[in-house]
């Protein structure tokens, strides 16, 4: 059953507000004047010219320390992190300020040990914010956990995932005025990386705020038609944040299920970006078959789930982000390219006409194209793989003229490691289509207002 919380009641639910408290505030501008300080590994240069006297950043940094210790009695589960943390910046203090090593705090915070809707916590790390700011720069984030009994369940009985959480903004710093929508342990400034992490956190509000926000000017430049379940959809913060954190769920899981050829998340792999591009999509749309199966067993964010993937996947990511290499893009535009095939959606008259049971058939068709790729894979050489995941890609998506890739084996010099191919790619290997250039153009000052875009209720 679908929790009846508003977004207020919800956000309330757990603990008197840390952003709401003094401490706070002087943490979050002792965090922003250290930002201006630090170079792009974390360090501080304290012999550059014009750097600050190494007292000014000491006092930063007690700054913060101080305001944890205050805040930190209102958040009683994180108590050990949070005196972690302070030891952490004592000891980067001590050391002189070079570059930070936060291992011992990243290793004490464990918000998915107890996942509990409506959880506040407050990390500060020396870290990069993917889709962001690509510098180690410290960063504060009060977060609450998004964790109603419905999801629990769907986890605990289904979709096992224990290290997934979904997490909504209360307030952050500079580096998350930015696109940026996940908190990850791989990004935090540390000696060594661990074997293994035990969460990894996604901002499902930021999510669904720039869905509706995209979706709704894609849709009234498009002319589509929606069904009232959909523009209800769009039209309701907390019930996208539920389909997305859904989505999010059990996307995440899916990297590791399945017959995978390579590592899960490709980490330890340089590969061309539309095999990246391929892991995404077939991730949503596993999510998207999982939904399909939930709604015919009555879970009412089921079919939310479906719509916002179909709507995100087409109109915001092929026009989000810059065209090098863009791996999400890439994702969206062969949906879209797929669906359009199959007559799931027209461009007729200057208007969008979404067919919303075949799209879901062609939706489930494409997931099994990819799945079958990957079984394939499995018996492939890495470089015939890749070349195997170009056709499939090709099929549907033009590339572009000046590709060695797209002209076979023959214009690629195959006495290179695989790993080496991977410069011969173009940087847009597969341009977008008219359509879409001309929607980018259209959509370009609505995609750059969602740019450090809180939840509206």
């Amino acid at each position: 059953m679908t929790d009846v919380l508003s977004l207020a009641d919800r956000n309330d639910s757990r603990g008197a507000p840390v952003v709401a408290q003094p401490a706070w505030r002087s943490l979050k501008a002792a965090v922003e004047e250290i930002r201006t300080w630090q170079r792009a590994d974390g360090s501080v240069d304290l012999d550059a010219a014009g750097a600050p006297p190494r007292a000014s950043v000491a006092a930063a940094v007690s700054a913060i320390a101080a305001a944890v210790e205050e805040l930190s009695p209102l958040l009683p589960h994180d108590t050990d992190y949070h005196r972690a943390l302070v030891a952490d910046l004592r000891r980067w203090a001590d050391a002189g300020f070079g570059v930070p090593d936060f291992l011992d705090s990243l290793l004490a915070f464990e918000p998915a040990r107890e996942r509990t809707d409506g959880r506040q916590h407050l990390v500060v790390f020396p870290m990069y914010t993917q889709n962001g700011n690509p510098d180690r720069n410290l960063e504060a984030v009060v977060f609450r956990m998004v964790w109603p009994d419905w999801l629990a369940e769907l986890e605990a009985t289904r979709y096992d995932n224990p290290l997934f959480c979904g997490i909504t903004f209360e307030d952050f710093t500079s580096g998350y005025d930015t696109n940026s929508a996940v908190l990850f342990p791989e990004t935090v400034a540390v000696r060594e990386v661990p074997e293994r992490f035990s969460w990894g956190a996604i901002f499902c509000d930021r999510e669904a705020a720039r869905f509706r926000r995209v979706s709704r000017a894609a849709v009234e430049l498009l002319g589509v038609d929606l069904p009232d379940e959909v523009r209800g959809l769009m039209d309701d913060q907390l019930r996208s944040q539920d389909a997305f954190v859904l989505w999010d769920l059990i996307h995440d899981r899916a990297h590791s299920h399945g017959d995978l050829p390579f590592d899960p998340f490709m980490i330890k792999q340089r590969q061309p970006f539309w095999m990246y591009g391929l892991e995404e999509l077939r991730c949503d749309l596993t999510a998207f078959k999982a939904a399909v199966e939930l709604q015919s067993e009555g879970v009412a964010q089921a079919i939310d789930v479906q719509h916002a993937i179909l709507l995100d996947r087409m109109f915001r990511f092929p026009v989000t982000g810059e065209r090098s290499r863009n791996y999400d893009g890439l994702g969206g535009q062969l949906l879209f390219a797929y669906l359009h095939r199959d007559d799931a959606i027209r461009w007729t008259d200057n208007t969008l006409r979404i067919d919303w049971q075949l799209a879901r058939e062609a939706t489930g068709a494409l997931c099994t194209e990819i799945e079958q790729l990957y079984r394939d894979g499995i018996d492939r050489p890495k470089l015939v793989h890749w070349q195997a995941g170009y056709a499939l890609v090709s099929r549907y998506l033009a590339p572009h003229p000046a590709s060695k890739w797209a002209r076979g084996a023959e214009a690629l010099d195959l006495t290179k490691q695989p790993r080496e191919l991977v410069d011969d790619v173009l940087p847009d290997e597969f341009p977008l289509s008219m359509f879409f250039e001309a929607l980018a153009k259209k959509l370009k000052n609505v995609i750059a207002e969602t740019r450090g875009i809180r939840a509206a209720a």
